[in-house]
């Protein structure tokens, strides 16, 4: 089986977010599978150089964007065993930054039928075209209305994941036939509520639609979770498939993890944390304590990651519980100057961090025996599966990915905390049952060890993915 992976960002090579991970790591985890899986992504000016250097100029094509005709260059690499393509055009991606620029529309319109005009040139059929975001969401539709009808593509089927359905695409009709190219009479796939909606013309054409979670598949249904597409996903609910994120596991793994103060197992993670923990006390000058439960959370620093329910309920937490409580991230200025006043209140035991600071993220993981995942929305969570890997207990609340990795232990068998409304006194009351868990050691160290035992690896996700592409490929392998 072949699989062309359409993606906006992949790591190493551009990275803003959880996009890339999934792209730098499903792909390996298919080849682990035999399926012969390859990238393609623009070529950014942002990548770094020593990977540009890595990189072979294939061919030049024209592109047709709308009326008119741009220059496309395809370069190639392999990474981690894995063929790469990039597609070149400096006017369109020889830029600071990814996103967020005036023409993004006919930016990603370009790239989109890139992807598609390119596959005769680089020898590459598909049998799966797999397109992620709305920024590669024209794939799809370009394929069902210029290329699904060309020979040289019989047989190839699309896939397009949703990972994040907050972010749609939308733009002025005016742009159908100007820059997308859309012949009039087909401007329906994109229309949606007076406007160009990219995520919806991806949704009515792809042969399957998949979510980043089983349950955010569910809530996409209901009109608080979709942002207004919920219509269109119940219109089209029997080609909607809900697939977990999973972790790279060999990237997050503290056994050999050397960003930590100390490395650990599940047969050594009572000594391993203790370590982490006295040594993050020290850098943060928190009092070193053995003993004390130390609270974990590295977030964007926004409202959909439940920053306002933690507000509500911070200062009475540091007032009456017996906790050490660190946060990293940033974000809204109203949420990192909250914490800057905790911080100077509550100096022996709260401390917050600012900023993106990777392995400052790990010592935490490593140090923390609670973890806080509090999220309003959860799409595609990875930090509770993190945080599991190294032994810190999440809380979260009962939505998207989160619901599907984390389970209440009050049964003796599940592997974390959870609450279900989205408020602060919830929230709180769930962190002191969490800290009475805690008080009771023998019971907090199987718990510990069952939660680093859990399996939410790429391995368990790509077999779910294969699956999907042989359904479409009509079972074959």
């Amino acid at each position: 089986m072949r699989v062309l992976y359409v993606t906006s960002e992949a790591m190493p090579f551009a990275y803003s977010g959880g996009l890339a991970e999934v792209a730098g790591c499903l792909p390996y985890a298919l080849r682990q599978r035999l399926v012969t899986c390859r990238v393609v992504m623009p070529l950014y000016e942002g990548i770094p150089q020593e990977l540009k250097d890595s990189m072979k100029f294939i061919v030049s094509l024209s592109v047709p964007v709308a009326w008119r005709r741009q220059y496309c260059g395809v370069f190639e690499a392999r990474y981690r065993g894995i063929d790469y393509y990039f597609i070149d055009n400096q006017y369109y991606f020889k830029r600071k930054g990814y996103y967020g620029h005036y023409d993004d529309a006919e930016r990603f319109a370009f790239f989109s039928r890139a992807v598609l005009e390119m596959l005769p040139y680089v020898d590459f059929k598909p049998d799966i075209i797999h397109a992620n975001d709305w920024q590669t969401a024209l794939v799809p539709v370009y394929y069902h209305l210029f290329y699904s009808k060309n020979e040289w593509f019989y047989g190839t089927k699309t896939v397009f994941t949703i990972h994040n359905i907050q972010y749609q695409g939308k733009y002025g009709m005016e742009l159908v036939e100007e820059v997308l190219g859309i012949p009039e009479e087909e401007k329906g796939l994109v229309e949606f509520d007076g406007s160009i909606n990219l995520l919806k013309g991806a949704i009515e054409t792809a042969n399957i639609v998949t979510t980043s979670s089983q349950t955010y598949a569910e809530e996409l249904r209901d009109p608080w979770f979709s942002f207004g597409l919920d219509s269109i996903i119940r219109d089209r609910w029997s080609k909607i498939r809900g697939i977990l994120n999973g972790l790279d596991t060999a990237a997050y793994n503290p056994e050999t993890d050397m960003m930590t103060y100390a490395q650990y197992g599940d047969d050594s993670f009572i000594k391993g944390k203790a370590d982490n923990k006295r040594e993050l006390q020290r850098r943060l000058f928190l009092p070193e304590r053995k003993d004390v439960p130390m609270i974990g959370m590295v977030s964007s620093m926004i409202t959909p990651k439940g920053m306002d329910i933690l507000r509500d309920i911070l200062e009475e937490l540091l007032q009456y519980a017996d906790v050490q409580f660190v946060i990293l991230g940033s974000g809204d200025w109203e949420y990192e100057e909250y914490f800057r006043q905790m911080q100077e209140k509550y100096r022996d035991k709260f401390v917050a961090c600012f900023g993106f600071i990777p392995e400052l993220a790990r010592k935490i993981y490593a140090a923390s025996d609670i973890f806080l995942v509090p999220s309003k929305l959860a799409p595609g969570s990875t930090a509770q599966m993190v945080a599991l890997r190294y032994g810190a207990i999440p809380i979260v609340r009962e939505t998207g990915a989160l619901r599907d990795t984390v389970s209440d232990s009050a049964d003796g068998y599940g592997n974390g905390f959870v609450f279900q409304a989205y408020n602060g006194r919830e929230l709180l009351n769930t962190i002191y049952r969490a800290l009475g868990g805690y008080s009771h050691r023998e019971g907090w160290w199987i718990l510990v060890r069952r939660a680093m035992n859990c399996d939410n690896s790429w391995k368990k996700r790509a077999k779910q993915y294969h699956n999907l592409y042989k359904e479409l490929q009509g079972g074959e392998s």
